[in-house]
């Protein structure tokens, strides 16, 4: 395998470096035969997506092809690690192919019985929901994925899934398990009861509280506000319009309100991180568009940390250090200063290989 050397400023540092890679990982010294990839640059690193689904499409599952681009489409944005919340296949081939991101899974989304999108999730009664939540924990990778909230067509709005004691029991029960566990939360309800009963994550989350917010800062629960999927919300207004006014009244005044309420949790210290949501209807690719987004929320520094090295601390991947894998991004400009230039990397490197 060849080595390669690379100088520039290594985010979130600020003075240049000369940075060594050798055997697919980072060097502490220089190897003897290094070639050089780049000079004067910015390197990042790899991003991570916390909210992707790679093997979802608009219809429900897709088959290894289309789901192979759309991981490619990921890695060729910067998109080194993924945190896949939720895909009706399974991906673990992924896991055999040095060329694409490395994949850490939630198993499958869980809802009830024609409570979220068709073909997208495995469907249950609320009583099963401790099993299910076994089952996930162990065919994932340390994470369960849950569907909080949805539309109730009984009465034409958001409301929980699950009761509140089952969902306490199913978490403590992924916990024992050794899995964390995240929730589709758009409303005010559902999220309110998941972090009391102890979740460790939130998903989308305009309908957080400020109470709710001292009190994920407090235990650390995570934050990832899918902030571009969040752009979509008039058009799902539209869409239920006509059946559920009540409904379509509700999304449209969370989306009003997401950079206020984002922005307010972001002042609390709720940790927060980058999802696109992609997979389903909406693109991959697309983590720049994400931080330009959270940019909005606490600045370029805060943005970058959210798609890379804070997201990787957060998911248990290791930064540049030496002996770290040499998973890396590189622009021609610093990010923090031009955060456009995320949409145009010079060079990604992938376990030690330029792709």
């Amino acid at each position: 395998m060849t080595a390669w050397h690379l100088s520039g400023v290594v985010l979130p540092g600020t003075e240049p470096t000369d940075l060594w890679i050798s055997d697919g990982v980072i060097s502490a010294e220089p190897p003897g035969d290094a070639q050089t990839l780049a000079r004067d640059v910015w390197i990042m690193p790899g991003l991570v997506d916390a909210h992707c689904h790679v093997g979802l499409a608009a219809g429900g599952a897709v088959d290894r092809a289309t789901a192979e681009q759309q991981a490619i489409t990921d890695r060729d944005s910067g998109v080194l690690l993924i945190r896949d919340a939720g895909a009706p296949v399974d991906t673990h081939w992924v896991d055999d192919r040095a060329d694409l991101p490395r994949i850490i899974r939630a198993g499958r989304h869980i809802a009830v019985h024609k409570r979220y999108i068709r073909n997208y999730a495995v469907e249950i009664d609320p009583e099963d929901l401790v099993s299910q939540v076994e089952h996930e924990a162990r065919a994932g990778d340390g994470w369960v994925k849950l569907v909080g909230d949805w539309i109730d067509r009984s009465v034409g709005d958001l409301r929980p899934l699950w009761p509140a004691d089952v969902t306490e029991q199913a978490i403590n029960r992924a916990h024992e398990l050794g899995a964390r566990v995240t929730a589709h939360c758009f409303g005010e309800e559902s999220v309110a009861e998941l972090v009391a009963a102890g979740i460790d994550c939130i998903e989308h989350g305009t309908g957080l509280s400020g109470e709710v917010m001292e009190q994920m800062a407090a235990r650390g629960v995570g934050l990832v506000p899918t902030m571009t999927n969040l752009e979509y919300f008039p058009d799902f207004a539209a869409a239920g319009e006509a059946k559920f006014p009540t409904y379509a009244a509700h999304m449209r005044a969370l989306h009003a309100t997401r950079f206020d309420v984002l922005g307010a949790a972001c002042e609390a210290g709720v940790p927060i991180y980058a999802g696109t949501d992609a997979g389903g209807r909406l693109r991959h690719g697309r983590i720049a568009e994400e931080a330009e987004l959270l940019a909005t929320l606490g600045g370029n520094e805060f943005a970058l940390g959210a798609i890379s090295w804070r997201a990787r601390h957060w998911l248990g991947a290791e930064s540049l250090t030496a002996g770290a894998p040499a998973d890396l991004v590189v622009y021609n400009a610093d990010p923090r200063e031009h955060i456009a230039v995320l949409h145009h990397p010079r060079l990604v490197v992938l376990r030690g290989q330029p792709v």
